[in-house]
């Protein structure tokens, strides 16, 4: 239990829109540990992202608004703290980094101005320090010559360069726990493998535990010790990165990974394909919202959410199949 650096329990985040109440996250529950590396998984619109900015207090209000829940870091509950105090934990004991650099970069102010900023806020540097560590990050995440690029700004630098620059921001403060919300979802293939294999190394060197976001499941499967599977704003399978892809249990969690290509089969025949579409969130009813889409689904499955049925330690699923089992 020591281990546990961040326990989420029965996070709750609504919208208030024209058609109704949108429950983007609907009783979200997980535990990361130090140093390691969750993945949350899903679809668009299942919450992810929403889920991590709760997280943060970064929820627009109105509309949004935390309905119930608690974030446990470091004995103290993230939702309760005053706006000075989520000021001091943004940044610098929790890191983020967002999936578009180019919109995430001030454009009008050189790397140095934003860098050196948030070291000397948080680090208490004197502005030559706060450089030089601003140069000794950018150096470790792989830019080149960084004592000249610093002074340059972001539309200098490429995608993947940007997204370094990001990644030694969100670093530059040694924070104990990083959110990469899809950090790679607008770089090329060859320019994704490097910035995860970045995020991976800064990790293991600096004991940083990361909530990896992403619909990729590549991504998941190279780098993640524990995974989560999100849909319609709930955690509906969770497990090891082993049990979850040499034994996925959810038909959702299946699908997934039914509709990646393997290198290791031959190519017979086309790829699994999920039916329909990702349900509305708007005042959901009370049933398994991938009941439409499941070629498993039953009478009750179109009634009530399923409850939690567990596997051993830390191996969860919400499904009437292994209730039926039961």
């Amino acid at each position: 239990m020591s281990d546990v650096i961040l326990r989420v329990d029965d996070l709750k985040t609504y919208f208030n829109t024209d058609d109704g109440i949108v429950k983007a996250v609907d009783g979200v529950s997980f535990e990361l540990k130090k140093g390691e590396m969750l993945g949350i998984v899903g679809e668009s619109g299942s919450g992810k992202s929403v889920t991590n900015l709760s997280l943060m207090k970064l929820i627009p209000s109105p509309p949004g608004k935390i309905m119930n829940g608690t974030a446990m870091f470091d004995g103290e509950n993230i939702f309760d703290m005053s706006d000075e105090e989520i000021r001091k934990l943004r940044g610098n004991r929790i890191g983020m980094i967002f999936q578009d650099p180019m919109t995430s970069l001030n454009p009008f102010l050189r790397i140095s101005t934003q860098m050196i900023e948030t070291i000397v806020l948080h680090q208490k540097l004197e502005k030559d320090a706060a450089r030089n560590r601003a140069v000794e990050m950018l150096e470790m995440v792989g830019i080149p010559n960084p004592e000249k690029r610093i002074n340059d700004y972001p539309h200098q630098f490429s995608g993947g360069m940007r997204q370094r620059v990001m990644i030694a921001m969100a670093l530059s403060c040694d924070p104990e726990i990083l959110i990469a919300d899809e950090p790679t979802s607008a770089l090329d293939v060859t320019i994704q493998a490097q910035i995860i294999e970045v995020i991976q190394e800064l990790s293991r060197k600096l004991n940083t535990a990361v909530i990896m976001i992403t619909h990729d499941l590549g991504v998941v499967a190279g780098i993640c010790d524990t995974v989560c599977v999100m849909y319609a704003g709930r955690i509906v399978e969770k497990g090891t990165n082993d049990e979850i892809f040499k034994d996925p249990k959810h038909p959702y969690t299946q699908g997934l990974i039914k509709s990646v290509p393997r290198l290791d089969q031959p190519s017979k025949e086309r790829l699994f394909s999920i039916d329909g579409q990702p349900p509305n969130v708007i005042d959901l009813p009370e049933c398994c919202p991938f009941h439409p889409r499941c070629d498993k689904a039953m009478a009750k499955c179109k009634n009530t959410y399923p409850p939690l049925t567990t596997f051993g330690e830390g191996r969860e699923v919400r499904c009437w199949l292994y209730e039926e089992d039961k």
